[in-house]
């Protein structure tokens, strides 16, 4: 009798054991098909992830902000004159009066060795509103001309190297200062000769060409 008993006893618990066995299987079985579905779904979110990112800067692309040519000219304008290039010069003056058979008495002479310099360069007030406009996304740009801004002495370098006074003759004031009037106008000219003006006008449109490049056009034409 009480082998009888037992066997439903010993029946309930392996139908348990069995039960457990099954539900511990069937949640193995779930999670390895939910981390098979991840894996592959994975890659699909990824481009799926990539495609919305693109979308969305076709839909909101980043602007590109160019101003406005006439903003541009009151920007240049602003630098007023542009100094591109420097000349430091030496002449020898030779100023003279009387100076003949009888030089020796009434005659003066000087010797000024002279040091000066020219600049030269662009001066940007002069831009016109019309001297800037877009053509085919390059900025046309009218400049005026280069011109010479300052050609002077400088005095702290400049000195009278040799003197000569006639026996019967006062130094002459105002030689020197003749002497000095035509070393500057000597300077000048040789600075206009050895093409100072053109010097100025391609280191004027190197620096706005750059300078323009900054505010974001990429192609720049003078004219």
């Amino acid at each position: 009798m009480q082998e009888r008993k037992a066997e439903p006893k010993l029946f309930i618990i392996l139908l348990i054991v069995v039960l457990i066995a099954i539900i511990g299987a069937a949640i193995i079985l779930v999670n390895t098909v939910t981390r098979t579905i991840d894996s592959a779904i994975s890659p699909l979110q990824n481009v799926n992830n990539t495609l919305s990112t693109q979308v969305s800067q076709l839909l909101h692309p980043t602007p590109t902000v160019i101003p406005d040519p006439v903003t541009i000219i009151r920007e240049v304008q602003s630098l007023a004159r542009l100094e591109t290039i420097q000349y430091s010069i030496q002449k020898v003056i030779t100023a003279e009066v009387n100076q003949g058979v009888l030089g020796p008495l009434f005659g003066d002479k000087l010797l000024l060795v002279a040091h000066g310099y020219v600049i030269a360069g662009v001066d940007l007030s002069r831009l016109s509103a019309d001297a800037l406009r877009l053509k085919d996304d390059v900025l046309v740009v009218s400049l005026p001309e280069a011109e010479v801004f300052i050609a002077t002495l400088n005095n702290e370098k400049s000195y009278i190297y040799d003197r000569t006074t006639g026996v019967f003759r006062k130094s002459d004031p105002d030689l020197e200062t003749a002497a000095r009037r035509v070393a500057e106008q000597e300077i000048y000219d040789g600075a206009i000769e050895d093409g100072i003006l053109e010097q100025a006008q391609t280191n004027a449109e190197i620096f706005l060409e750059r300078f323009f490049n900054t505010l974001g056009y990429a192609r720049v034409h003078f004219e």
